[in-house]
């Protein structure tokens, strides 16, 4: 049995090694300098948890079981929750693990100051993030609510025309980071859309979205400035209501305050961008990188949806969720958590517990158990407005660039990682430059006018050796000649059982194309 609370913030340790000393676990924090982690505890902070988070949730459910002691930013103690089951239960017992951060005694006693790194993500605010029972639920119905309001066809309607927009400003370069000039810009562009907000989308917004849960030191001021741009939104809607997210918060019956308009605006818009900018990254890379994920989405094996879904477990957007605080004394997976321990919800370590996924390379196709969204009461409202944005988004790119390759070995790739979620830095790729097209058009790798293929990613085909000859002579891609009969000949005897065709041989493709163009949305 172990306990966080072991170990105070601010102890003097007079025992402490020489500074530098490797074999005592030394890290870099966030508050200056090296200094040996408390005995037995592991930061979720430094190097190592940037580095590999993964790796560093083995070593603590090797350590300590499905509930882990560890260290947040300052050295304050919290819970990891590293099994699936451990994190369903708390994440659905309100109850015994509540939402309101205001029970958290390293907040009450003064060990956690109000300009932690970390208040932009566990400060109060009167939204149902923090609230339980009926007020969660008041809340949160005007979220749904709102939410439900969406039309998902107009959605994406505008997620191609801002792929096509993202596109056209890197396709005659013949190379482009699809992180920094994707993956980071379309979210944060169709949700300023969806909120009412188009006009407020520029760098800072994205840039303050992504610094604002991180943790660092200009987390607090690049909240101030998300807000000042919602508080900017929610005074208009108010004077002049829009069909839009903002619009509806603001009529809901539930009669939500400006603050509470603008707090849930927020949320919303926090919770969609980062959840989905990464979830881009990661399912092009897993794209460019996985040939059996390459082949198998490329053979109409796997779909875009599906694809996304597989990269839900296997790299989610959110690594962790911050938190939840205990409501009174209880046990989960084995250790003794007192009233007023903050804990944390595990959703990557989650999503490869041993328990529910002893191979973690099998594929998970069809399987939506994942925790990538939490669950419980306070499971992601919006998640499937992130995944319409992720799969129509990444189609409409490889539809504009079916040539996409990796242009840096796999290895050379790196991540950025904070308590709560890890992306990558930069994917490099190159492609044949191709001119701009209408951003309102359908996106397409050919002019307008030309037939549109689907896209296909492809690993390069092996070229037969000069002079050989048989199956590996033959040129890929070549169909075998058509026998053509002679003029005057009958035409060929109906199979048995088969109905003469009484249409054309395109109509039924052509049916289909009109079915793919109505779900894309334009």
């Amino acid at each position: 049995m172990t306990t966080p609370y072991s170990h105070r913030p601010g102890t003097d340790d007079h025992t402490a090694p020489p500074p530098g000393c490797p074999a005592h676990g030394l890290v870099t924090d966030a508050f200056g300098g090296d200094r040996p982690a408390p005995s037995g505890l592991r930061r979720l902070y430094g190097p190592e948890a940037e580095n590999d988070p993964m790796g560093l949730y083995e070593k603590l459910r090797a350590e300590h079981g499905s509930v882990a002691p560890v260290l947040l930013h300052g050295d304050v103690p919290a819970w990891l929750v590293l099994g699936h089951s451990e994190n369903l239960h708390m994440t659905r017992t309100p109850s015994q693990f509540s939402r309101d951060s205001r029970r958290w005694r390293a907040v009450n006693d003064g060990s956690v100051p109000p300009d932690h790194p970390l208040a932009p993500v566990f400060t109060w605010q009167p939204i149902c993030v923090f609230a339980d029972g009926a007020d969660h639920e008041r809340l949160r119905g005007a979220v749904t609510d709102s939410i439900g309001r969406i039309d998902h066809r107009g959605v994406r309607r505008f997620i191609n025309r801002y792929s096509n927009r993202l596109v056209n400003d890197f396709c005659q370069d013949g190379k482009a980071d699809l992180v920094s000039r994707f993956a980071e810009h379309l979210p944060m562009m169709v949700m300023a859309q969806i909120l009412g907000m188009p006009e407020e989308y520029n760098e800072q917004l994205v840039q303050s979205a992504r610094d604002m849960i991180k943790g660092t030191e200009t987390a607090v001021e690049s909240n101030a400035y998300v807000m000042g741009v919602l508080d900017r939104l929610v005074a208009r809607r108010r004077a002049a209501p829009d069909e839009d997210f903002a619009s509806w918060l603001v009529q809901h019956p539930a009669g939500l305050t400006d603050a509470e308009v603008a707090q849930h605006l927020r949320l919303v818009l926090i919770a969609a961008y980062e959840t989905t900018a990464n979830l881009i990254a990661n399912v092009l890379r897993m794209v460019l990188t996985d040939p059996r994920f390459r082949a198998q989405l490329s053979g109409g094996h796997m779909t875009l949806p599906e694809a996304v879904e597989q990269t839900l477990w296997d790299e989610p957007p959110f690594t962790t969720i911050f938190g939840r605080w205990a409501v009174g004394d209880t046990e989960l997976g084995g250790q003794r958590i007192k009233a007023g321990d903050a804990l944390v919800v595990g959703i990557a370590a989650a999503n490869v517990d041993p328990v529910v996924r002893p191979d973690v390379n099998a594929s998970m196709q069809g399987n939506r158990a994942h925790l990538a969204f939490s669950g419980g009461p306070h499971e992601c409202p919006g998640q499937d407005i992130g995944r319409a944005i992720a799969d129509t988004g990444i189609d409409a790119l490889l539809l504009r660039l079916p040539d996409l390759q990796l242009a840096v070995s796999e290895e050379d790739l790196s991540w950025s990682a904070s308590l709560m979620s890890r992306h990558l830095q930069e994917l490099p790729v190159t492609f044949a430059a191709r001119p701009p097209q209408d951003v309102a058009g359908p996106p397409s790798a050919t002019p307008q006018h030309a037939p549109r293929n689907e896209w296909q990613v492809e690993s390069p085909r092996p070229v037969p050796a000069q002079g050989s000859s048989g199956p590996a002579a033959v040129p890929p891609h070549v169909p075998p000649p058509v026998p053509v009969a002679p003029a005057g000949s009958p035409p060929p005897p109906t199979p048995a059982g088969l109905i003469p065709a009484q249409r054309g041989p395109g109509a039924p493709a052509r049916a289909w194309q009109a079915v793919v163009r109505w779900w894309r949305g334009y």
